[in-house]
């Protein structure tokens, strides 16, 4: 089969906080400002980083995973998602060889590079070193193998001087060009992850620190090196079997009909996997958005809902104000109109939220549970969910693959609770969301192309609330 030439290259660094993400960020701003098109990606179950790789592009960000995902539904997505592009910049995880297992590079940086053949630029924090820069890209070069690194960003210098020594160092120990550095700035500090950074890279409040590292790589990084390098990676031959092919079986065709989805999308949720949505709406679904934060109920042409993650915390007060919402919400659900909820959808679908100044806000009641945010995080890591009953996205005992991330708790009505997961994860089992036969919720954001069953299991349960209503209504 014949491959396709795709400009790529992946930014990894020798561990969190080496400064991947601003890097990254000023290479796509860089790079956009020569008039070139291009496409972000992020290593690992991430909304923050793709959601700046796509205020800055231009372009819808995309989630490449080897653990959640197979290897080749992995390349699918990248294939699909760096179409039309002029260069393709993956933005890695943690450190390059960190993942799910200590033991291997599954779920790594590393493993997708590997997979996706990209040269690799290694970013590396230099403060308060010279010479020893070179003993921890030696080390990473000795374990990635291959010639995978093609080179080297030097980050957080203290002078031009210091970065000289750097890399002069590095390319006499490794033998690899070090194409460029950024020094100490205290304007690239990125924002706490937590505190409703997605509404403000909408409202644009990010974009001076998006100019600022787009000048700082202008200045100090040789673009034109970083190009050739994208421009050199080998073709890529899709997978013979795909997952969103034009082909796809239709749900539709079980019931006649093509179920309407209410999908909610505002500042207060807005953490969905795009592939989420795109299957959807390729098994057989349309797809409608409102926004509960501005006081939209669901579309009275609704067949189901989908409520993704985000910061309802952040914006308690405003959501407790618009009840009609919540309550045309609950009324419906509980008239039969199937729900899936994610993290801040879930808590959205509890009783009450109490934010971190004690604050209690109303919520939608539709969920028998109260929320509490916490100052430290709750829950951070991969999971493996499976059914514990038969609900709305899966039958008991199947599975799909997620993540967790969030800064609260839920603390159940009583003890009868219906649980919707088993949940198994790097520190052990549990349990986790709420499951009835019309309406699945739980803190984990499960990625439907880990299991493409639970997406058609859901639609075809909303095009069957679609016919039975539509037969109600005396329409057919």
């Amino acid at each position: 089969m014949r491959g396709e030439r795709r400009a790529r290259l992946v930014i990894a660094g020798t561990g969190s906080g080496a400064g991947k993400t601003t890097i990254t960020i000023g290479l796509m701003a860089a790079l956009k400002r020569r008039g070139l098109e291009v496409q972000g990606f992020k290593c690992g179950p991430d909304y923050i980083d793709p959601s700046y790789h796509t205020a800055v592009t231009g372009r819808q960000s995309r989630n490449l995973d080897t653990w959640m995902l197979s290897h080749d539904t992995m390349k699918e997505i990248f294939l699909r998602g760096s179409a039309g592009a002029d260069v393709s910049v993956i933005e890695g995880v943690m450190g390059m060889f960190d993942g799910k297992d200590p033991l291997s590079d599954t779920g790594s940086t590393a493993e997708i590079a590997s997979l996706l053949q990209c040269p690799v630029l290694l970013v590396v924090n230099a403060q308060s070193m010279a010479r020893s820069a070179a003993a921890i890209v030696l080390g990473f070069q000795q374990l990635a193998g291959s010639g995978r690194i093609a080179g080297v960003i030097v980050n957080k210098c203290g002078s031009a001087g210091h970065y000289k020594l750097v890399k002069a160092a590095i390319e006499q120990v490794c033998g690899i060009p070090v194409l460029g550095w950024l020094g100490r700035d205290d304007e690239l500090q990125v924002p706490e992850r937590h505190l409703g950074l997605v509404p403000a890279i909408e409202r644009g409040e990010l974009e001076p620190l998006f100019h600022r590292a787009a000048d700082l790589i202008e200045q100090g990084v040789d673009l034109d090196a970083v190009l050739a390098l994208a421009e050199h990676a080998p073709e890529l031959v899709w997978p013979v079997e795909r997952l969103f092919s034009e082909a796809a079986d239709k749900c539709v065709s079980l019931t006649g009909t093509q179920p309407i989805i209410a999908v909610a999308k505002d500042a207060a949720f807005n953490f969905y996997y795009p592939e989420n949505l795109e299957l959807l709406e390729q098994i057989g679904a349309h797809i409608r958005l409102f926004s509960p934060l501005a006081g939209e109920a669901v579309p009275e042409e609704a067949d189901g809902v989908y409520i993704g993650g985000g910061f309802p915390e952040e914006f308690a007060s405003r959501l407790a104000a618009a009840s009609h919402v919540g309550r045309d919400l609950k009324a419906r659900a509980e008239d039969g109109l199937p729900v899936f909820a994610e993290c801040g959808g879930y808590m959205y679908l509890s009783r009450f939220i109490t934010d971190r100044s004690g604050s209690k806000h109303e919520m939608v009641g539709l969920i028998p549970a109260e929320v509490q945010m916490q100052t430290k995080l709750a829950a951070l890591g991969y999971r493996e969910v499976k059914g514990l009953r038969d609900s709305l996205l899966l039958a008991e005992g199947e599975t799909i693959r997620g993540h967790e991330f969030h800064y609260s708790t839920l603390i159940p009505d009583d003890e009868h609770y219906p649980y919707a997961y088993e949940t198994k994860g790097l520190r052990g089992q549990g349990k986790d969301g709420y499951g009835l036969p019309s309406l699945t919720a739980g803190y984990t954001h499960v990625h439907f192309a880990s299991n493409v069953g639970a997406a058609r299991r859901f639609i075809a349960q909303c095009a069957a609330y679609r016919l039975q209503r539509r037969v109600s209504n005396g329409i057919d």
